[in-house]
């Protein structure tokens, strides 16, 4: 059987395949390359040869796409890489078999919000002013949701019992009560310890006490407020985007994807349990979930602010 690691000698053929006989412009090649690659990584755990990946691995992986938030646009673009690819080694006889020739793209008339770039995001914190509570607080806040890949009622329910910023791991409470571990990063973290000794100074409510986040009057933030931070903000620096506190969750997904991290770990960091993929998850320790946010996560490359 092949393994994942042996196919680069067909991936190669398959891009020489693209550039020279299709003629495609190089950014295509190397976004058919990248697509083409995800799902290779994605069902690497099965240890499936090209020969024995079916119909079905492929609806599972594009379900997932969908399941972290990756928008319709991206998907059909996807998918024309892997048809493209599964026709390359049909025609090669590389296989016998096409799965790819009966998929589908996906519908675009239901528009998912934004994905902010990485530049907005910096835009958005920056216009924050870090000289009041609301400001230091509303930092930390962007730079969770967008690290983390936080709903916000799991932004707004988060307890300070949940944080261990050594350890670089939060608690997450999650839909249905269900908790999760999440990696933060060290901008995250550095935001949050900011924003702590700001907190310190407030008359906190007893009911409140452990929530993390709270208003100048110590009780806990409402998830209309944070959609109001996130819309005064996008104002402040001229985005025009169709933008919600859900599209910084959106571009956490995104951007991990992008910079290739495995499919996998973005769902269980996210909370997801999709029906269609929930017999095919493998077991993912927290070392390796961490590591997926270093090498990945455009966070990771800056140092946490002192």
């Amino acid at each position: 059987m092949q393994e994942i690691q042996n196919f680069d000698a067909i991936i190669e053929q398959y891009k020489a395949y693209l550039s020279l006989e299709k003629g495609l412009a190089a950014n295509t090649v190397s976004s058919y390359d990248d697509d083409v690659r995800k799902l290779l990584r994605y069902v690497a755990d099965e240890r499936k040869s090209l020969e024995e990946i079916t119909e079905d691995d492929l609806h599972t992986f594009l379900a997932a796409l969908h399941d972290v938030g990756i928008q319709p646009r991206s998907q059909a673009r996807i998918i024309s890489g892997i048809r493209s690819f599964f026709h390359f080694l049909k025609m090669e006889k590389i296989i016998t078999k096409n799965p790819a020739s009966l998929i589908e793209h996906p519908k675009i008339g239901r528009q998912l919000p934004d994905v902010l770039t990485v530049e907005e995001i910096d835009a958005m914190e920056a216009a924050i002013d870090v000289s009041t509570y609301e400001g230091c607080r509303n930092r930390a806040i962007i730079e969770t949701m967008y690290s983390c890949g936080l709903r916000v009622s799991e932004l707004v329910g988060l307890k300070m019992s949940n944080v261990y910023l050594d350890e670089e791991y939060i608690i997450v409470e999650g839909k249905g009560s269900k908790q999760r571990l999440v990696p933060i990063s060290k901008a995250a973290a550095g935001e949050i310890v900011n924003y702590l000794e700001r907190r310190s100074e407030l008359c906190v409510k007893r009911e409140a006490s452990d929530i993390l986040f709270l208003n100048r009057r110590g009780g806990a933030l409402s998830r209309v407020m944070v959609f109001y931070i996130v819309r005064d903000l996008c104002e402040a620096c001229g985005i025009k985007k169709r933008i919600s506190p859900h599209s910084l969750r959106h571009s956490f997904a995104t951007h991990l994807l992008e910079g290739g991290a495995n499919l996998r770990a973005i769902q269980q960091m996210l909370g997801h349990e999709s029906i269609t993929t929930t017999e095919i998850y493998v077991h993912i320790d927290r070392s390796f979930l961490r590591q997926e946010i270093i090498d990945h996560h455009p966070r990771s490359h800056r140092k946490a602010q002192q």
